[in-house]
Protein backbone atom coordinates (compact mmCIF):
# COMPACT_ATOMS: atom_id res chain seq x y z
CA UNK A 1 0.00 0.00 0.00
CA UNK A 2 3.04 2.23 0.28
CA UNK A 3 3.86 4.74 -2.46
CA UNK A 4 0.26 5.23 -3.56
CA UNK A 5 -0.45 7.89 -6.14
CA UNK A 6 -2.57 10.85 -5.04
CA UNK A 7 -5.92 9.53 -6.28
CA UNK A 8 -5.44 6.12 -4.68
CA UNK A 9 -4.27 7.72 -1.45
CA UNK A 10 -7.42 9.83 -1.36
CA UNK A 11 -9.56 6.72 -1.80
CA UNK A 12 -7.69 4.89 0.93
CA UNK A 13 -8.05 7.88 3.28
CA UNK A 14 -11.82 7.91 2.77
CA UNK A 15 -12.05 4.18 3.42
CA UNK A 16 -9.95 4.51 6.57
CA UNK A 17 -12.17 7.30 7.88
CA UNK A 18 -15.13 4.92 7.77
CA UNK A 19 -13.13 2.15 9.41
CA UNK A 20 -11.94 4.51 12.14
CA UNK A 21 -15.50 5.53 12.98
CA UNK A 22 -16.54 1.89 13.18
CA UNK A 23 -13.78 1.27 15.74
CA UNK A 24 -14.81 3.97 18.22
CA UNK A 25 -16.25 1.38 20.60
CA UNK A 26 -13.77 -1.39 19.75
CA UNK A 27 -11.10 -2.62 22.14
CA UNK A 28 -7.42 -2.20 21.30
CA UNK A 29 -7.20 -5.97 20.90
CA UNK A 30 -9.98 -5.95 18.31
CA UNK A 31 -8.25 -3.16 16.42
CA UNK A 32 -4.95 -5.03 16.49
CA UNK A 33 -6.61 -8.18 15.15
CA UNK A 34 -8.06 -6.16 12.27
CA UNK A 35 -4.64 -4.64 11.58
CA UNK A 36 -3.00 -8.05 11.58
CA UNK A 37 -5.61 -9.47 9.20
CA UNK A 38 -5.36 -6.45 6.91
CA UNK A 39 -1.58 -5.95 6.85
CA UNK A 40 0.04 -9.05 8.32
CA UNK A 41 3.77 -8.43 8.79
CA UNK A 42 3.68 -5.45 6.44
CA UNK A 43 3.61 -3.02 9.37
CA UNK A 44 5.84 -1.87 12.22
CA UNK A 45 5.33 -0.68 15.79
CA UNK A 46 7.21 2.49 16.67
CA UNK A 47 7.76 1.79 20.37
CA UNK A 48 8.89 4.42 22.87
CA UNK A 49 8.94 1.81 25.68
CA UNK A 50 6.72 4.00 27.77
CA UNK A 51 3.96 2.26 25.80
CA UNK A 52 4.54 -1.17 27.32
CA UNK A 53 0.78 -1.90 27.38
CA UNK A 54 0.53 -1.89 23.60
CA UNK A 55 3.55 -4.15 23.31
CA UNK A 56 1.94 -6.57 25.75
CA UNK A 57 -1.32 -6.52 23.80
CA UNK A 58 0.50 -7.29 20.56
CA UNK A 59 2.18 -10.29 22.12
CA UNK A 60 -1.06 -11.56 23.66
CA UNK A 61 -2.64 -11.43 20.20
CA UNK A 62 0.32 -13.35 18.77
CA UNK A 63 1.30 -10.44 16.52
CA UNK A 64 5.04 -10.38 15.91
CA UNK A 65 5.97 -7.41 13.81
CA UNK A 66 9.15 -5.32 13.75
CA UNK A 67 9.50 -3.02 16.75
CA UNK A 68 11.32 0.22 16.08
CA UNK A 69 13.02 2.18 18.84
CA UNK A 70 14.23 5.65 17.86
CA UNK A 71 17.54 6.20 19.61
CA UNK A 72 17.99 9.96 19.51
CA UNK A 73 21.32 9.62 21.35
CA UNK A 74 19.90 11.78 24.15
CA UNK A 75 17.71 9.33 26.06
CA UNK A 76 17.74 9.10 29.83
CA UNK A 77 19.96 6.27 31.13
CA UNK A 78 16.80 4.92 32.78
CA UNK A 79 15.10 4.70 29.39
CA UNK A 80 17.96 2.75 27.83
CA UNK A 81 18.08 0.38 30.81
CA UNK A 82 14.30 -0.13 30.56
CA UNK A 83 14.60 -0.88 26.84
CA UNK A 84 17.14 -3.60 27.66
CA UNK A 85 14.87 -5.01 30.39
CA UNK A 86 11.80 -5.18 28.15
CA UNK A 87 13.76 -6.52 25.19
CA UNK A 88 14.90 -9.40 27.37
CA UNK A 89 11.48 -9.94 28.96
CA UNK A 90 9.69 -10.26 25.62
CA UNK A 91 12.64 -11.65 23.64
CA UNK A 92 12.25 -8.82 21.15
CA UNK A 93 13.84 -8.57 17.76
CA UNK A 94 14.30 -4.84 18.12
CA UNK A 95 15.18 -2.43 15.34
CA UNK A 96 17.12 0.48 16.82
CA UNK A 97 17.50 3.54 14.62
CA UNK A 98 20.33 6.04 14.94
CA UNK A 99 20.47 9.56 13.53
CA UNK A 100 22.76 10.18 10.61
CA UNK A 101 25.94 12.22 10.61
CA UNK A 102 23.93 15.37 9.90
CA UNK A 103 22.48 15.16 13.44
CA UNK A 104 25.76 16.46 14.85
CA UNK A 105 24.66 19.94 13.77
CA UNK A 106 21.30 19.53 15.57
CA UNK A 107 21.78 18.71 19.27
CA UNK A 108 18.58 17.88 21.13
CA UNK A 109 16.59 21.00 21.92
CA UNK A 110 17.48 23.07 18.87
CA UNK A 111 15.22 23.67 15.89
CA UNK A 112 15.33 20.72 13.54
CA UNK A 113 16.66 18.21 16.05
CA UNK A 114 13.58 15.98 16.00
CA UNK A 115 13.49 15.99 12.22
CA UNK A 116 16.97 14.46 11.94
CA UNK A 117 16.91 12.37 15.12
CA UNK A 118 13.36 10.94 14.99
CA UNK A 119 11.36 11.71 11.86
CA UNK A 120 13.99 10.93 9.23
CA UNK A 121 15.13 7.67 10.91
CA UNK A 122 11.53 6.49 11.25
CA UNK A 123 10.79 7.27 7.61
CA UNK A 124 13.71 5.08 6.67
CA UNK A 125 12.57 2.32 9.03
CA UNK A 126 9.06 2.18 7.55
CA UNK A 127 10.16 2.31 3.92
CA UNK A 128 8.29 -0.34 1.99
CA UNK A 129 5.78 -0.99 4.77
CA UNK A 130 2.05 -0.41 4.48
CA UNK A 131 1.21 0.61 8.05
CA UNK A 132 2.66 1.67 11.37
CA UNK A 133 1.22 1.25 14.84
CA UNK A 134 1.58 3.82 17.61
CA UNK A 135 0.50 4.15 21.24
CA UNK A 136 -0.84 7.67 20.72
CA UNK A 137 -3.81 8.54 22.97
CA UNK A 138 -6.27 11.42 22.80
CA UNK A 139 -5.76 12.14 26.49
CA UNK A 140 -2.04 12.73 25.98
CA UNK A 141 -2.47 16.41 25.10
CA UNK A 142 -5.00 18.84 23.58
CA UNK A 143 -3.14 18.54 20.28
CA UNK A 144 -4.10 14.87 20.18
CA UNK A 145 -7.70 15.12 21.37
CA UNK A 146 -9.15 14.33 17.93
CA UNK A 147 -6.67 11.61 16.97
CA UNK A 148 -8.36 9.00 14.77
CA UNK A 149 -7.98 5.32 15.51
CA UNK A 150 -7.02 4.63 11.90
CA UNK A 151 -5.92 7.18 9.32
CA UNK A 152 -3.84 7.77 6.23
CA UNK A 153 -0.53 9.30 7.29
CA UNK A 154 0.37 11.71 4.53
CA UNK A 155 3.78 12.51 5.99
CA UNK A 156 4.94 8.90 5.97
CA UNK A 157 2.85 7.67 3.06
CA UNK A 158 1.21 4.75 4.83
CA UNK A 159 -1.63 3.80 7.17
CA UNK A 160 -1.32 4.90 10.79
CA UNK A 161 -3.07 2.82 13.45
CA UNK A 162 -3.63 4.13 16.98
CA UNK A 163 -5.32 1.21 18.80
CA UNK A 164 -5.27 2.97 22.16
CA UNK A 165 -6.46 6.39 21.00
CA UNK A 166 -9.63 6.24 23.09
CA UNK A 167 -7.97 4.92 26.25
CA UNK A 168 -7.41 7.10 29.30
CA UNK A 169 -4.41 7.18 31.61
CA UNK A 170 -6.57 5.31 34.12
CA UNK A 171 -7.15 2.56 31.55
CA UNK A 172 -3.41 2.26 31.04
CA UNK A 173 -2.68 2.12 34.77
CA UNK A 174 -5.41 -0.47 35.32
CA UNK A 175 -4.02 -2.72 32.59
CA UNK A 176 -0.51 -2.42 33.97
CA UNK A 177 -1.73 -3.45 37.44
CA UNK A 178 -3.93 -6.27 36.18
CA UNK A 179 -1.10 -7.78 34.13
CA UNK A 180 1.74 -6.97 36.51
CA UNK A 181 3.66 -5.05 33.87
CA UNK A 182 6.91 -3.23 34.55
CA UNK A 183 6.63 0.55 34.36
CA UNK A 184 9.23 3.02 33.15
CA UNK A 185 11.11 4.01 36.33
CA UNK A 186 10.92 7.74 35.60
CA UNK A 187 7.12 7.77 35.79
CA UNK A 188 7.29 7.44 39.58
CA UNK A 189 9.48 10.56 39.58
CA UNK A 190 6.87 12.66 37.84
CA UNK A 191 7.97 12.21 34.23
CA UNK A 192 4.60 11.43 32.70
CA UNK A 193 5.71 11.84 29.10
CA UNK A 194 9.29 10.77 28.57
CA UNK A 195 11.40 12.02 25.71
CA UNK A 196 14.99 13.17 25.45
CA UNK A 197 16.83 13.88 28.69
CA UNK A 198 17.78 17.42 27.78
CA UNK A 199 14.23 18.47 26.87
CA UNK A 200 12.06 16.64 29.41
CA UNK A 201 11.15 17.59 32.98
CA UNK A 202 8.76 16.18 35.59
CA UNK A 203 5.24 17.60 35.63
CA UNK A 204 3.28 18.88 38.61
CA UNK A 205 -0.02 17.40 39.72
CA UNK A 206 -2.81 18.52 37.41
CA UNK A 207 -0.48 19.55 34.60
CA UNK A 208 -0.87 18.21 31.07
CA UNK A 209 1.31 15.05 30.91
CA UNK A 210 3.15 16.45 27.91
CA UNK A 211 3.79 19.84 29.51
CA UNK A 212 7.13 18.48 30.63
CA UNK A 213 8.25 18.10 27.04
CA UNK A 214 10.10 21.11 25.60
CA UNK A 215 9.05 23.17 28.65
CA UNK A 216 9.46 26.90 28.17
CA UNK A 217 8.99 26.70 24.41
CA UNK A 218 5.97 26.69 22.12
CA UNK A 219 6.86 23.26 20.77
CA UNK A 220 4.29 20.54 21.51
CA UNK A 221 5.06 17.76 19.02
CA UNK A 222 8.24 16.24 17.61
CA UNK A 223 6.88 15.75 14.10
CA UNK A 224 5.92 12.09 14.28
CA UNK A 225 2.27 12.84 14.99
CA UNK A 226 1.65 16.12 13.20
Amino acid sequence: MANLDESKATGVAEELTEIALSFELATPSEILRWASERFGNDMVFACSFQDIVLLDLLRREGIHIPLVFLDTEDHFPETLAFVDEITSRYDLDLVVTKPGEEAAAFPCGVDGCCQVRKVAPLKQAVTGKSAWITALKRCDAPTRSAAPIVTWDEAFGLVKINPMAAWSDADIASYERDHDLPVHPLIAKGYLSIGCASTTRPVAEGEDPRSGRWAGTDKVECGLHE
